[in-house]
């Protein structure tokens, strides 16, 4: 069977915040904020507006209307964005479904962190492989960046969050309608991490209260930056590549088939590092995120976006959604882009 890709969308908000603004609160050299930490400027939220599920219907509408696709004929619901949503335990997916009128589908939820755009669409692929189903609507939205508090220094490496949303619509046997064909996915996981990025109050461990809230312990931090980063980086490249090559290979590649990356936003120096391992030229074969910084799993959608605008990926091109989130979790999936 094969599963294709045919609809794309993509939603930022319209407040932006600069490098240049995130020095001047934090106090880093606004030299380290843009060029080092890869954030000239980023989307924010205003308080009351642009909540997950506003900014993940506002994406699966574009992307339903660029499939040519209507709501009704939507199987599936999957939302693959951030946990900090509209409200605590609770269906963000089950809200969109409902928003954007997909009243036959049944949603449900994956969550793997920044890694969860490969991973939401191997699982898509699968499903639309065994189920009686035609047509999944993949969605992701996140505004972490309400999370960052830019006076703790020790979690100056999220600094990049930024907000938005993304939308694919994922078809099985969609004949030229496709403007992409979903081949084969790879991840692994080295647990040892999952506790080094944490919001110390609010889950069940320290529920949240007067005095919490008072402590300010509702913003993610770092408990050992120094120790995660000694341990992280003989880690992160190896199992960057180690994906990528299974996902190649799974899908009958090698490395000098693949044309694009389309990577999770990091700092420069390293996502140039990335790509030029993989035998790429970060110039030309990828998209550095620097006008929106690091939005989740939603970050592989804004490079395709962008790396179409820019000319950089083209009909024929291979792709590979290549991501990493906390915990640690490194995924890629294989696509062949058609246009």
């Amino acid at each position: 069977m094969t599963v294709g890709l045919t609809g794309l969308g993509t939603y930022v908000p319209p407040d932006r915040i600069t490098g240049a603004e995130i020095a001047e609160i934090s106090g880093i050299p606004e030299e380290v904020v843009v060029e080092k930490m890869g954030v000239a400027e980023k989307r924010v939220c205003a308080p009351d507006e642009d909540h997950a599920t506003d900014m993940a219907a506002a994406a699966a509408r574009t992307a339903l209307d660029d499939a040519d696709v209507d709501p009704e004929a939507v199987d599936l619901v999957i939302y693959h964005g951030s946990e900090f949503k509209d409200h605590v335990v609770w269906s963000a997916a089950a809200a969109i479904a409902e928003a954007i009128g997909a009243e036959n589908a049944y949603a449900t939820e994956s969550y793997t962190l920044c890694a969860g755009a490969p991973i939401a669409l191997r699982q898509a692929a699968a499903q639309l492989s065994v189920e009686p189903i035609d047509t999944a609507l993949l969605v992701s939205a996140s505004r972490e960046e309400d999370l960052v508090d830019y006076g703790d220094a020790d979690a100056s490496f999220m600094f990049n969050f930024g907000s938005g949303a993304s939308a694919y619509v994922v078809e099985s046997e969609p004949g030229d309608r496709a403007r992409a064909t979903v081949h084969a996915s790879a991840a692994e996981t080295d647990g040892s991490f999952a506790g080094d990025v944490v919001m110390p109050a609010g889950g069940s461990k320290r529920p949240a209260s007067e005095e919490t809230v008072r402590q300010g312990l509702h913003t993610l931090t770092v408990p050992d930056p120094d120790g995660m980063k000694e341990r992280l980086g003989p880690v992160s490249l190896p199992a960057f590549c180690s994906v990528a090559d299974q996902a190649l290979e799974r899908s009958g590649f090698e490395r000098d088939d693949l044309d694009f990356v389309a990577l999770t936003h990091m700092k420069r120096s390293f996502h140039e590092l990335v790509l030029d391992e993989l035998g790429l030229d970060p110039e030309r074969d990828g998209y550095y995120l620097d006008e929106y910084g690091h939005v989740q799993s939603v970050d592989q959608a804004l490079a395709v976006k962008e790396g179409l605008a820019d000319g950089r990926l083209a009909a024929g091109d291979l792709v590979c959604f290549l991501a990493a989130g906390t915990g640690y979790t490194w995924a890629a999936t294989v696509l062949r882009w058609h246009g």
